[in-house]
């Protein structure tokens, strides 16, 4: 039994004083006082300066560790770009597939199936960002990829899946019936890249699109007249939103605004990490195309972003110190929110029962070490 002291903790929904979590193996086994600590105990001191938070969740990951996820979808892949992100605190992710073509869209599948048997440490399910989106608004995405979904298409993405499958798509090219099989099928349905008017939004949430995937980018904007996905992303409370918080994706005070109108139990922190993120690489190819790393933002030779040079602990910081957001919020923002925008019972909380997932940060909300399923990573 392993007895972690943490002078702050925040356990997914407020920040404590003074508690000691007792960990045996993969799973919390309780939350005590220091006195209550049983004899026999491994104790860990954290310093006093650290606070102690629920390893964060990510459900948004292209790549990182110098891969990305559409260039192999396998589960050696997968293994890989989980540990890198695990390092900067990341304990459980979506690897991401960016508009795949039909092959893709089965390995990528595959991969996560493979790697959930095999028990790949961080990987919680996966997330297929397209190809069943606008072309309007396709950003990065490759244009031959963007199609509609098939029968076919809809048979494969309601098939049993042993894992969390979020599914982004654009309400504008996917029927209502289509969404509503679905979810009752168990996927998660998001709005993202596509160009909607408000309307058709809410049509798509009432037939079960539970959120929006990052956040005013690739989606039709705000006019007075005409709300488009981002009013009804603003206005509909209910729905949950990633957004990525890196300076580039979103001006600060756009953030400060989603967060007014949404608050950390809808709004939560997404990477959008590319090969670059967590590892010393400086530029990659997407689907034959060159992506550069330039003064922090990853870009095509247009200018257009392709993903984001990020982490989530990068994004912790970045929200708190530059958004201005209070610290508990954001931190219920890169836990338990994301966490329940994709079911992941047991993670984004640290309470009895939960997966031994916790991270350290420093005074200056630094990684300072990580346990993922009880074992110490860092």
């Amino acid at each position: 039994m392993k007895a972690l002291h943490a002078a702050r903790l925040f356990d997914g929904a407020g920040l404590c004083s003074d508690r000691v979590v007792l960990f045996d193996g993969a799973r919390i086994a309780a939350i005590v006082a220091p006195e209550a600590v049983p004899t026999g105990a491994e104790r860990i001191e954290l310093p006093e300066s650290h606070v102690l938070v629920p390893g964060f969740v990510d459900l948004q990951v292209n790549g990182g560790g110098g891969l990305l996820f559409n260039d192999a979808p396998d589960a050696a892949t997968l293994a890989r770009i989980a540990a890198a992100h695990a390092e900067s605190g990341t304990t459980a992710l979506l690897p991401t597939l960016i508009s795949g073509t039909r092959p893709q869209l089965q390995a990528a599948l595959s991969a996560v199936r493979a790697a959930v048997a095999a028990g790949v440490p961080g990987v919680a399910g996966v997330h297929l960002e397209g190809p069943f989106i606008a072309a309007s608004r396709r950003g990065i995405h490759p244009a031959d990829a963007i199609t509609t979904m098939t029968a076919a298409d809809l048979d494969l993405l309601c098939a049993a899946f042993p894992a969390a499958r979020l599914i982004t798509l654009a309400p504008e090219t996917v029927p209502p019936a289509h969404i509503r099989r679905l979810v009752q099928a168990g996927a998660i349905v998001f709005a993202g890249h596509t160009d909607a008017p408000y309307d058709t939004v809410i049509a798509g949430l009432d037939a079960g699109i539970s959120g929006f995937t990052h956040l005013y980018n690739a989606m039709s904007g705000f006019l007075p007249r005409a709300p488009g996905v981002v009013g009804a992303a603003l206005d509909r409370a209910d729905a949950f939103a990633g957004i990525i918080v890196d300076g580039h994706h979103a001006h600060y005070a756009s953030v400060r605004i989603a967060f007014a109108a949404k608050g950390a139990d809808a709004l939560f922190l997404v990477s959008d990490a590319m090969p670059t993120a967590a590892s010393d690489r400086t530029g990659f190819v997407l689907n034959g195309v060159p992506i550069h790393l330039r003064d922090g933002r990853l870009v095509n030779a247009a200018g257009t972003l392709a993903g984001a040079q990020l982490t989530m602990a990068a994004a912790v910081r970045n929200a708190v110190r530059h958004a201005g957001l209070p610290l508990e919020a954001v931190l219920r923002m890169a836990t338990r929110t994301p966490a329940r925008a994709a079911g992941l019972a047991g993670h984004g909380r640290i309470a009895p029962g939960c997966c031994a997932d916790m991270v350290a940060l420093d005074g200056d909300l630094r990684v300072a070490a990580v346990w993922q399923q009880g074992e110490r990573r860092r």
